[in-house]
């Protein structure tokens, strides 16, 4: 990294200097074009991690392509990959391996403009749990998106094969539901939807 030292978690590098929101956009606007790593905000660090293994991949495409399918002929609202950040009101940002935006959230907006971070909380957040990321999905990522107001969070775990989804009520997540691969997968923002776990998995 250019600027500040920084210290191994687990596979990931996390900067040992604060960065705000602006300064962390013009940083990632600065990395070479060579560089395939991936980059978040997280409590003013800069958190680095390796592109991802090969099943990671593939869940994560599995993902995008059951709940885009459902978004869009529900016309529910829009649905994006890993590469979608969000610049969060707590001063984070953060791209989920899957995200989507309710039409009514959406169109509150605000509206979003070319090139730029999304400035739109999503209404449902997911990660996709790697031996890379495990520690901070579970706990500093979902803080994030509890304190953000993200309607719906999920974890989804290719090596246990199960999904677990949080929802928000009274400005906290519950304990959560889980869904093991041999059970159908449902949702409480993306309402209707109802497909075996199974079919998230490689």
């Amino acid at each position: 990294m250019k600027s500040g030292a920084v210290r191994v978690a687990e596979t990931a590098f996390i900067s040992t200097e604060t960065f705000t929101q602006k300064r962390f956009k013009g940083w990632v606007e600065n990395r070479p074009t060579g560089d395939i790593n991936r980059y978040e905000l997280a409590s003013g660090k800069i958190v680095m991690t390796p592109p991802a293994a090969w099943e990671h991949a593939e869940v994560e495409a599995r993902v995008i392509r059951i709940l885009g399918d459902f978004v869009t002929k529900q016309n529910l609202g829009k649905m994006f990959g890993s590469s979608a950040g969000y610049e969060l009101p707590s001063g984070d940002t953060l791209e989920p391996d899957a995200s989507f935006i309710s039409r009514e959230r959406w169109s509150k907006g605000p509206q979003p403009r070319r090139g730029q971070f999304l400035k739109i909380v999503p209404t449902l957040a997911v990660e996709i749990i790697s031996p890379a990321t495990a520690r901070r999905d579970r706990i500093e990522k979902k803080r994030i998106y509890e304190a953000n107001g993200v309607d719906e969070y999920w974890l989804v775990d290719p090596h246990r094969r199960e999904i677990t989804g949080f929802h928000l009520a009274g400005g906290k997540y519950d304990d959560g539901n889980r869904f093991e691969a041999r059970q159908k997968l449902r949702s409480e923002v993306l309402v209707g939807l109802e497909v075996p776990a199974r079919l998230l998995f490689a």
